[in-house]
């Protein structure tokens, strides 16, 4: 009974390594899989010597094993390198492999997230996938393995022989592994509702095409499992008639509600800062540090506006289309030329300034990922439609989700145009380490008067602009935000200081 114990420890699990060989003979290697149940375990003689002696037989319910051999079998660990920035860790958004996949040099092992862009990972070697470390959603260290690939050089299997068996395991396990191995499909958005519902999407049946996951069979998979019932439509029917001469006795009674009142299944949620997320959490924080100066005013764009409309057709002949952000860059650019404070930034001890050469803009940008800042870099020698044709590249690749760390960093000031989203006024928290930023608001029609005290028809848009007052003073603010404002108001006037 002890021997019968004893081979069922050593050969549960998914495999078995034996070590053949005697003193003068190299080792070889041999690896046990399971294959299929059968009603008794036996050892049948192997060509290996170490395997001759008498044979084994056990009454029990057990698995049929079967054996291949790899000679001089290599795995190697496929470590997450160093993607710049000072980045130590990634979050897993989605494997391309699993294991058990033959992959080749320059092939897609996963995409990762960290806190400023996304990367596709490749792999360096031919081989076969063995071992994946993270499971999506999971945090990956860099200098950490991500996958174990048995290199493709070294692998020569001999044909497989039937060794012995183990306890048998539950079919329904066999069955989840291979569930899990298929490619589940699934929009981002379906994805991201089972996440938010701690649902696994391999454990819901999908009834789109070639059995895809729709948005319908994740709510159906949760209302089973929160047991929400929709509540019953309900039924009126006509009061009975009163009789004509009867007065009613006592209180009236109390009238029931028509609808049942439905108990509410709902759950809190937990989920860790990650990705974008985090990286806001660490730049906030430290940007509540430097003491902020606000300042606000508005700029009237009717003549701008005027001239966009004439220009826009020209810009769309060349594909590129025109909105107001070019304008407002290059005249901040132009802004900055005669106030280089506004463009520099503070080391940590506040002793040292640096004014910034290059005037490398940030523009916020809202995406499904959350809130980012790319960059257009070199504004000062741009012209308007240049600095056009990089915002709609920049817009493509972070609808796409594409955007590198190229174009999110290296930003010395930033300007936010909330008001394609709503709103007028803002306060907008600087960037460390910048030393100022611009929230624009919407454009809207107003009354205004014109030089001749007239009430005229106005296309007015609100700016509030932040500075760090440990080096900036309010009259600085105020005299950049006037010329700013000057060369918007007379769009032509820009045209004396562009070099």
């Amino acid at each position: 009974m002890a021997t019968v114990r004893a081979l069922r420890a050593a050969l549960w699990g998914e495999g078995l390594r034996l070590r053949l060989g005697n003193g003068r003979t190299p080792l070889r290697q041999v690896r046990v899989h399971h294959y299929r149940c059968c009603s008794n375990a036996h050892f049948v003689k192997p060509e290996y010597s170490a395997f001759n002696k008498s044979p084994l037989r056990i009454s029990a319910q057990s698995r049929f094993f079967r054996t291949s051999a790899a000679f001089n079998g290599q795995v190697v660990q496929f470590k997450l390198s160093d993607i710049g920035e000072g980045i130590t860790e990634v979050h897993v958004k989605e494997w391309y492999v699993k294991v058990g996949d033959a992959v080749s040099q320059f092939d897609s092992i996963c995409e990762v997230q960290s806190d400023k862009a996304s990367v596709t990972i490749t792999s360096r070697y031919d081989g076969v996938v063995r071992k994946i470390y993270y499971s999506v959603d999971d945090t990956a260290y860099v200098g950490k393995p991500l996958v174990d690939i048995e290199t493709e050089a070294v692998r020569a299997v001999i044909p497989e022989q039937d060794v012995v068996e183990a306890p048998a395991v539950l079919n329904e396990e066999h069955t989840h592994q291979e569930i899990k191995g298929q490619k589940i499909l699934a929009t981002p958005a379906v994805r991201r509702l089972a996440m938010e519902n701690n649902i696994k999407l391999s454990e819901v049946v999908g009834t789109g095409k070639d059995e895809r996951i729709l948005k319908e069979d994740i709510l159906n998979y949760l209302a089973k499992q929160t047991g929400a019932i929709l509540p019953p439509s309900p039924e009126i029917s006509p009061p009975p008639p009163e009789p004509a001469l009867s007065k009613p006795k006592g209180p009236p009674p109390v009238p029931k509600p028509i609808t049942p009142i439905m108990a509410f299944t709902g759950k809190d949620r937990t989920e860790p800062v990650k990705g974008i997320q985090k990286a806001m959490v660490k730049t906030m924080s430290v940007a509540l540090k430097i003491p902020h100066f606000g300042y606000c005013d508005e700029v009237d764009l009717t003549r701008l506006m005027n001239l966009r409309k004439e220009l826009k057709a020209v810009t769309e002949d060349r594909g590129i289309k025109l909105s107001f952000m070019p304008f407002f860059l290059k005249a901040a650019s132009l802004g900055l030329l005669q106030h280089p404070i506004l463009n520099a930034s503070l080391d940590d001890n506040c002793q040292i300034i640096t004014y910034k050469a290059s005037h490398n803009i940030g523009i916020a940008m809202d995406t499904q990922q959350g809130l980012i800042v790319p960059v257009v870099k070199n504004i000062q020698v741009l012209s308007v439609f240049e600095i056009a044709a990089e915002l709609n590249r920049l817009q493509i690749l972070g609808s796409a989700n594409q955007l590198g760390t190229n174009e999110l960093t290296g930003g010395t000031f930033t300007l936010s145009n909330i008001g394609s989203i709503g709103g007028t006024y803002a306060k907008p928290v600087i960037l460390p380490p910048e030393v100022a930023i611009g929230a624009i608001g919407k454009i809207q029609v107003l009354p205004r008067f014109n030089a001749k005290g007239e009430v005229i028809k106005a296309q007015i848009v609100n700016v509030s602009w932040s500075a760090d007052h440990r080096i900036i003073d309010g009259a600085t603010m105020a005299r950049f935000s006037n010329l700013w404002k000057s060369y918007l108001e007379n769009p032509a006037s820009m045209l004396l200081d562009l070099k």
